[in-house]
């Protein structure tokens, strides 16, 4: 498919997992990238395979407005618009509440959710002027609540509910604003988790497709909302979980 020839998206946390499977994804489709994380070195290999030309590292924190601001005039200054996009970067910390301290409460709602605002904000009149889309990726954590996950499910939920409100705010401007929650994906962040077999059952046990998902499968469904095919798709966030909110969380019968 070339749903995006000559399409400018940007990707951020795009050096791995689902951010670099949904840039290695619009990349195929035709798309001039922006690839935005904070290791120089990891972006550059992220991007060794796409083709070049369409292509644009920029190292950087969404969590901080000057790199913000630079990633939205360097996205301009090599194509000339930004028309999606996709804001990916996150991290997780676990912990109760009397175990949080505020340093890292601080980092997961700085990077998780005030990233997602100064990075829309920041590329705003260009999505404006291009008619353009933004896909936020929230998460299952932000649909519903985890034991022990509470910074890391309030940033979450956050980002759903800004990704409604913003659908709202951008009435008549042209813009487009949708997200996906992606339940338990083979990514960096989730290794450990992957490493304990045990606890992979238990997700497994609720997830009637049987598999974890793949940053693939995430990619894909970012693509679309991005795409004219949802061009009637406003303020929805896609639980991208192999069925997991299917169930109403009693266990499995025999």
């Amino acid at each position: 498919m070339t749903r995006f020839d000559g399409k400018t998206v940007i990707v951020t946390g795009a050096s791995s997992g689902i951010g670099l499977a949904t840039a290695q994804r619009f990349s195929e489709e035709g798309a001039n990238v922006v690839l935005v994380g904070r290791d120089a070195e990891a972006l550059a290999k992220a991007a060794r395979n796409m083709d070049q030309a369409r292509t644009l590292t920029i190292a950087g924190d969404v969590s901080r407005e000057p790199d913000v601001i630079s990633v939205a005039e360097a996205a301009v200054a090599r194509f000339g618009a930004i028309n999606v996009l996709v804001n990916n970067a996150g991290i997780a910390m676990s912990g109760r509440i009397d175990e949080m301290s505020l340093e890292d409460w601080q980092k997961v709602i700085d990077i998780d959710l005030t990233g997602v605002f100064l990075m829309s904000r920041a590329v705003w009149p260009q999505l404006e002027k291009a008619q353009g889309s933004v896909v936020n990726t929230s998460s299952v954590s932000g649909l519903g609540g985890d034991w022990g996950m509470f910074a890391y499910n309030a940033a979450k939920g956050g980002v759903s509910n800004m990704t409604r409100a913003l659908a709202l705010d951008a009435r008549d401007s042209g813009i487009r604003v949708n997200g996906v929650a992606p339940a338990l994906t083979r990514t960096g962040m989730t290794e450990e988790m992957m490493g304990d077999e045990a606890l992979v059952q238990k997700f497994l046990e609720r997830t009637p497709l049987g598999r974890v998902g793949e940053p693939e499968d995430v990619a894909a469904v970012i693509a679309f909302l991005a795409s004219e095919d949802a061009r009637f798709v406003n303020g929805v966030i896609i639980p991208v979980d192999g069925g997991l909110h299917a169930s109403n969380g009693q266990p499995p019968q025999a």
